[in-house]
């Protein structure tokens, strides 16, 4: 058995595989760029070491880096996990060159797999059903119009270096195929450095499902039942079952009888995933199911296939990767239940899905299901990176079960300032076609608006803010809790002013201190609620005091506490997303409180100075 490994990944995957590594008793070893220096995996690890700048070219994606560190640390193995360097043939080859344990596929199933033109073809051999299209070496534009004529329209024009869904487009008529060909081709040749391309039927109502597969050295390949990963925004997936709904028998055999021989045709070993598109527009059948591609590592969703067989995906790469047999055959690998999986991701649904940055001065998860993060409170979202932050999975007896308990699980997440996709992931899991199973790659693309939107906080929840923000409020000294309703009137985050009437209803959702006011979280969103109060109420204070807009870096400090300063004078500047802002007094008079330093990191809200107005 491998003694000690090195993660050559980061976030929640590098998190999880440290974790079963731990309890294999295998010493770990993780690697971080700059920005990452503090980050969860690298705290979890036994011991952890530099490998480069933040950017992932300098970094994560320096294999030469990353070999040398398990050669300094003594790490025996290599984990890749997924992205990165994962399904890089060379880096594998190099890995093994160097003396180390690649956990991992042979670099020649890799490679075999690798481009998707060149797979298909090895898929037809093996008697693997694939997708009728054009797999040819020709790529004149003119004659892959002809061929996308003769398939017949829609068709998908593919990157056969392609993933992750880059490099792809979906063309409904020959009068955008031109311009849609120009545009997958630079964008393959940007991403992948290969301009090369595909021409596939375009399936509509297409299924994403797909089969996990495993494989040893002694020639053992056994599956381990299939996925389904049909909603999907812009080609990535967010969220995942097993096994897929009205998936029948003898279907189930078929595909997963397909799915071994394609891993046999590759002398595969490890984990890996058969990727098949199918027609979903009636009853699930094999005749209507085709390979589309092969994925040579671990999958970001392997956690529903562990939660339905019970077995450790992980625990399995390490031992075949020690040159163990693998440790159940077919007849032994049955499933129980249904599981379902949801991204949380660092981004804001309500504006276009932007990603979120910043320090997560909020930020609590579920206490149901499984859970596999690569963050805490406290941490922060780098922009250098994927904005994944979690998977929430939840096991049940049913389908409906398992939703309804994801569901529960996406409401009860709590986050701030940043954004995150909980609120979108919670109205996707009521949907009434979600519900029941009427799925297909287009439904998050047809629904996604509807559910994105920002929700306002409930009137029971903004009775139980009022109930914190009113005793303080010199303007509402006259307030009693058994009085007669009164109004009380509050800014939502930094938008609308909203109004809470009612004083006395039952407290609901979470509630937590905040400077300024506080933090309220309901189904899935959180919200900074701070009081609002009248211009002359604001004006009998002295509006003095300066907050940070944002998460952000104290630069520079230019004052002192009892320092006389002027209007617009500089008192102290602020580094966030990338920008210095000048903060500034907002008036004539002393400088009365300054709890900051330069140097120090400052969340959204945090007091940064306060002035108070000269007496004249």
């Amino acid at each position: 058995m491998i003694r000690s490994l090195l993660v050559a990944n980061r976030g929640e995957i590098a998190c999880r595989i440290i974790r079963t590594a731990r309890a294999m008793g295998i010493h770990t070893v993780a690697v971080y760029s700059d920005a990452d220096s503090g980050a969860l995996h690298v705290r979890m690890a036994d011991a952890a070491l530099a490998i480069g700048p933040a950017p992932v070219r300098e970094s994560y994606l320096v294999g030469a880096r990353i070999i040398a560190a398990a050669l300094e640390t003594g790490a025996e193995a290599i984990h890749p996990g997924y992205g990165f360097l994962s399904e890089n043939a060379a880096f594998a080859q190099s890995v093994i060159d160097a003396g180390l344990v690649w956990v991992g596929p042979d670099p020649a199933s890799i490679t075999a797999m690798g481009l998707k033109d060149a797979a298909k073809r090895l898929m037809a051999e093996a008697g693997v059903p694939v997708t009728p299209g054009y797999l040819g070496e020709n790529q004149d534009a003119d004659h892959l119009a002809e061929q996308a004529a003769q398939i017949g329209y829609p068709v998908l024009i593919k990157a056969v270096a392609g993933g992750g869904g880059k490099g792809m487009r979906l063309v409904e008529a020959p009068g955008d195929f031109a311009e849609a060909l120009a545009s997958c081709q630079r964008e393959a040749a940007a991403s992948f450095g290969n301009a090369h391309v595909l021409i596939e039927k375009y399936i509509l109502s297409p299924r994403h499902i797909e089969v996990q597969v495993f494989g040893d050295t002694h020639g053992n390949v056994v599956h381990l039942f299939e996925r389904d990963c049909s909603l999907q925004r812009r080609h990535q997936k967010v969220i995942e079952e097993a096994p897929a709904p009205g998936m029948d028998l003898a279907t189930r055999a078929a595909l997963c009888a397909a799915a071994v021989r394609a891993a046999k045709a590759v002398n595969y070993r490890g984990a890996g995933t058969i990727e098949f598109i199918a027609d979903g527009s009636g009853a699930l059948n094999a005749d209507r199911i085709w390979f589309m591609e092969m994925n040579t590592r671990l999958q970001v969703e392997h956690p529903v296939t562990e939660a339905i067989t019970g077995i450790d995906l992980v625990e399995w790469q390490l031992r075949v990767a020690s040159g163990e047999p693998l440790p159940l055959m077919q007849n032994a690998i049955t499933m129980a239940g249904h599981a379902v999986e949801a991204r949380l991701y660092a981004e804001d649904p309500a504006a276009g899905f932007l990603p979120s940055v910043g320090r997560l001065d909020h930020f609590r998860l579920p206490q149901t299901g499984r859970i596999d993060s690569g963050v805490e409170q406290g941490d922060s979202i780098s922009p250098f990176y994927d904005p994944m932050m979690a998977k929430l999975i939840h096991h049940a007896p049913t389908r409906s079960e398992a939703l309804a308990g994801l569901a529960g699980m996406a409401r009860a997440v709590e986050c701030w300032p940043v954004r995150t996709n909980a609120s979108f992931v919670a109205h996707a899991l009521c949907d009434d076609d979600v519900v029941a199973g009427r799925l297909d790659t287009g439904l998050v693309g047809r629904r996604g608006d509807a559910w994105a939107a920002r929700p306002a906080p409930g009137a029971a929840l903004l009775q139980a803010v009022a109930r914190h923000l009113v005793g303080p409020l010199p303007a509402l000294t006259g307030w009693r809790l058994n009085a007669a309703p009164v109004p009380v009137v509050m800014r939502l985050d930094d938008g609308e002013i909203v109004h809470a009437v009612t004083l006395d209803g039952p407290a609901a959702g979470s509630i937590e201190p905040a400077p300024r006011g506080v933090l309220a979280s309901e189904a899935g969103t959180t919200w900074l609620i701070r009081p609002w109060r009248p211009a002359g109420a604001e004006a009998a204070e002295g509006a003095g005091a300066l907050h940070a807009p944002m998460p952000g870096l104290v630069t520079a400090v230019m004052v002192a506490v009892g320092e006389r300063v002027a209007k617009g004078q500089t008192l102290l500047t602020l580094e966030a997303m990338k920008m210095e802002q000048a903060i500034k007094s907002p008036l004539d008079g002393l400088v009365a409180e300054l709890p900051v330093t330069a140097g120090q990191q400052v969340g959204a809200e945090a007091l940064l100075v306060r002035v108070e107005k000269d007496q004249d």
